[in-house]
């Protein structure tokens, strides 16, 4: 190996040591700008940090355990609510049966299907279900849903003038909305009609 290589060879390991010794030189010098308080600090924010999302755990935790002692029944008494629904069927289906028609047995086992739905309600009460009010009230998309409009003119459009089927809350959660008709103004071609046919009565007389 020739003087020029040796020497090249002995420039380049000095050039590697000079690195190293550069980085160790910036690593230390880091170090040494990280005061014993900052770290302290640092320490403190993780500290924080921590204890915060534990607490944040910690609430999410007591409101899952309220909600589910507070609404523990809520699909149980949505079921539920479809035996009042067959209790009503029944009324509708005996009153229409001929032969059943003014009868005294059937005044007994109306008597007997209202005690039962009457001790239904109350139970629902003491459980915190109420049924949502309907008529004459206005509609509420939170707790009514439209399912007919009906022409009125002695009501404001959107008075809720027929209740297909009862709505329930539990507290402050719906159960199920209530079905209702609602009112509309008559139409102009209606109403034209109905001007028209006093008019030819007006005339006749």
């Amino acid at each position: 190996m020739d003087e020029k290589n040796i020497n090249f060879k002995d420039n380049e390991d000095a050039n590697t040591k000079d690195e190293v010794l550069t980085d160790e030189a910036v690593k230390t010098e880091n170090e040494q700008e990280i005061t014993p308080e900052e770290k302290i600090n640092e320490l403190e924010d993780k500290l924080k940090r921590t204890f915060a999302e534990m607490e944040n755990q910690r609430r999410r935790y007591e409101k899952e355990k309220d909600d589910a002692f507070e609404y523990g029944g809520f699909s149980f008494a949505k079921e539920t609510l479809s035996l009042l629904d067959n209790l009503d069927r029944s009324k509708i289906s005996l009153e229409n049966d001929e032969k059943l028609k003014n009868s005294e047995s059937l005044k007994k086992i109306f008597e007997h299907l209202d005690i039962i739905k009457k001790d239904m309600i109350s139970i629902f009460k003491k459980n915190n279900i109420e049924q949502i009010e309907t008529i004459n009230k206005k509609l509420d998309p939170n707790f009514h849903q439209a399912m007919m409009e009906i022409e009125d003119d002695s009501k404001e459009p959107g008075t809720i003038i027929q209740e297909i089927q009862s709505g329930y809350m539990m507290k402050d959660r719906l159960l199920r909305p209530a079905l209702v008709g609602v009112s509309k103004k008559t139409s102009n071609s209606k109403k034209k009609d109905e001007i028209d046919k006093n008019d030819d009565k007006n005339i006749k007389k």
